[in-house]
């Protein structure tokens, strides 16, 4: 059984509790959120989240990442949309796709292509993406990289190639339950998260039927690019 599995349904990125991630986003306010791995007290962040970046215009950084890439676009895990803005202004076509209703609202308000649900659940135009990003952490989506990776290849087009965002430790291999953690120290119900480097990466990627194109760190973020084996 998949950790993904072991969860109830609906255990979904930064959702249940005291919401603190929808919060954030309604309330447009600037500021981090803390990503902690549940029922480690006094645990370190393992990710610390500037959520008013997710909200603002594509940097530098990720604009450099979208020239790895070719329409159509689909961004998993898409937040408010800043990558969809950024594809379209680069004369890419792409649609944004997360479990938020509230980043959904803030995207589709802004006049941005994005789609309510999860990656594991059938998603428009399923089999036809010739890029999906899974960046800023959504390789974690689930806990279960590998199952992860096998959706993807299921969504993507023959040609198709994704483009993952790996933990700057290549030899990262942690599957976890977590939580977002506000400043006030309000908190979301437990959901299932993973982080992965590059050596663990290149191996599940192997196993789900992709094949290493090209490993790359830009701004001291580290990718690497998909493609099908």
């Amino acid at each position: 059984m998949s950790l993904l599995q072991r969860y109830p349904a609906g255990a979904t990125f930064g959702q249940g509790g005291d919401e603190p991630y929808a919060r954030a986003l309604r309330s447009g306010a600037e500021g981090r959120l803390e990503l902690r791995e549940a029922g480690r007290r006094g645990s370190a962040a393992l990710l610390d989240m500037d959520f008013g970046k997710w909200s603002a215009d594509a940097d530098e950084v990720d604009r450099s990442l979208l020239r790895h890439a070719r329409g159509p676009v689909l961004d998993i895990g898409c937040g408010p949309g800043r990558m969809v803005r950024a594809a379209g202004q680069l004369g890419l076509v792409a649609l944004g796709l997360d479990v938020s209703p509230d980043a959904v609202a803030l995207a589709r308000r802004d006049g941005l292509a994005v789609a309510l649900g999860s990656v594991f659940n059938r998603v428009p135009a399923e089999g036809l993406w010739r890029t999906a990003l899974l960046i800023d952490g959504n390789v974690g989506i689930g806990g279960d990289v590998a199952a992860l990776l096998a959706r993807c290849r299921e969504i993507l087009a023959e040609s198709g190639r994704l483009i993952v965002e790996l933990h700057i430790d290549d030899d990262r291999d942690h599957s976890y339950a977590a939580a977002l953690v506000a400043a006030d120290g309000s908190r979301s119900a437990v959901f299932p998260w993973a982080e992965v480097g590059f050596t663990r990466l290149r191996e599940i990627a192997g196993a789900s039927g992709f094949a290493v194109d090209v490993a790359f760190t830009i701004g001291g973020r580290r990718f690497c690019r998909l493609t099908r084996a």
